[in-house]
């Protein structure tokens, strides 16, 4: 059962770029930047006034469309993209379909249920005991997001959330692929989401001294660019329906792609400063798993934060594991487009790399006008570049040492 091919037949997303898939993608290939000056509280005191925030009238129009209910906004996102990632795989959500289905349910996030969370604290400064609400607990666990989803939809399979900071949702698709792959499961349900713009939470990213101060929003986020001065951070979910090829073609779905191998490691170093020899080692396991070498990646969706030690690792991480096909392999980061969107990163910009593979074309670096000599890599420029190649690898590294790889393939019988 170890042998079993594993392949996605749902995608569903919710971004500052699009609250769709096929929207979130025309956006991404018409060099469209969803960052802006942030608008859920007051800046004037921020050093790293920009954002890329989900729209939230948008976003309230599909909750009401798939008569959603309002919850943490974090579980709102994931619960918005799953509908559709369903949808898409041809899954009937329990409102129209009552049934159960085998499906897991194993989802990531960086910060979890947090506005649920303060919001609580605000109340009992306010008020006391009197001013929490009953209903705190139950909605600002982290596993509110994977519950409320197993419930919402009757997914009867195993529900669970992994929280290893921006390697989150790519760990938990790495652990969905192990279980179908496995036997465990058929079918699972495997993403991440994350809702970073609450003002007490924010305050804490802005005074880490990694953000970017560009006062220009759609300039701010330059990957791997010389004149990068910090990332910025976003807000969304990306999931997706992975399944056996078998019951992918027993149930005569559409197959939008293939998750061929998975990788992580530990740096065991230093809680922000990152360790390129472990990067490497996430990627070597990755290619390992996928019984591949690094003459079969034919483009790298990159981590890609944009500071300047995330930028400068990776790349040094990046040579260290591929070696003398380092140069062939066109490298690329998404979040120029939408942000650092932290635990929810990996799942939005694993989509992102299954359309470019499927779709024979990968998007632009945005704002990459001046690539860091220091960043010797063989980058995407400006403009969307055709890419042929079938196969593509996902980084993912975060806070805490966290290292989690993807190998991916567009679909061929």
């Amino acid at each position: 059962m170890n042998n079993r091919r594993v392949v996605v037949s749902g995608i569903g997303v919710v971004t500052s770029l699009g609250l769709d898939e096929t929207t979130f993608w025309q956006n991404m290939v018409a060099g469209k930047c969803g960052i802006n000056r942030i608008k859920a509280f007051d800046i004037a005191n921020y050093k790293a006034q920009n954002g890329a925030e989900v729209d939230n009238e948008q976003l309230a129009s599909v909750m009401a469309a798939r008569q959603l209910k309002a919850s943490d906004r974090t579980v709102d996102f994931a619960m918005a993209a799953s509908v559709e990632a369903l949808e898409t795989a041809g899954l009937k959500p329990a409102d129209v379909s009552p049934q159960s289905t085998e499906m897991a349910v194993i989802l990531g996030t960086g910060i979890g249920c947090n506005h649920t969370l303060l919001s609580a604290n605000e109340g009992f400064e306010a008020r006391g005991i009197k001013g929490v609400r009953p209903t705190t607990i139950p909605r600002c666990m982290a596993n509110a997001i994977s519950s409320q989803i197993s419930m919402k939809f009757k997914l009867t399979g195993p529900n669970y959330v992994v929280v290893s900071a921006c390697t989150s949702a790519t760990t938990a698709m790495g652990i969905a692929y192990r279980m179908v792959k496995d036997g465990t499961v058929d079918l699972a349900l495997t993403g991440g989401t994350d809702a970073v713009f609450e003002h007490r939470i924010y305050a804490g990213w802005n005074n880490l001294g990694v953000m970017a101060v560009n006062p220009l929003p759609e300039k701010s986020c330059r990957p791997f660019d010389r004149d990068r001065n910090g990332c910025v951070l976003g807000e969304g979910a990306g999931i997706l329906v992975i399944e056996s090829l078998e019951s992918a073609l027993r149930r005569k779905a559409r197959i939008r792609g293939e998750i061929c191998g998975f990788g992580e490691s530990s740096d065991a170093s230093h809680i922000t400063h990152p360790s390129p020899e472990g990067q490497a080692k996430a990627i070597t396991n990755a290619l390992k798993s996928a019984g591949m070498t690094p003459k079969d990646i034919g483009f790298i969706n990159a981590h890609g934060t944009a500071t300047r030690t995330n930028d400068e690792c990776e790349s040094q991480s990046i040579r260290l594991a591929m070696g003398g096909e380092t140069d062939r392999i066109p490298v690329a980061s998404n979040k120029s487009f939408f942000g650092h969107t932290l635990g929810a990163s990996g799942a939005i910009e694993t989509i992102a790399t299954i359309l470019g593979l499927e779709k024979k074309i990968v998007p632009a670096n945005l704002n990459l006008d001046n690539p860091d000599p220091a960043c010797n890599l063989n980058f995407v420029g400006n403009e969307p570049m055709p890419v042929t190649a079938k196969t593509a690898m996902k980084n993912s590294f975060g806070f805490g040492g966290n290292n989690a790889v993807l190998v991916l393939s567009r679909y061929e019988d």
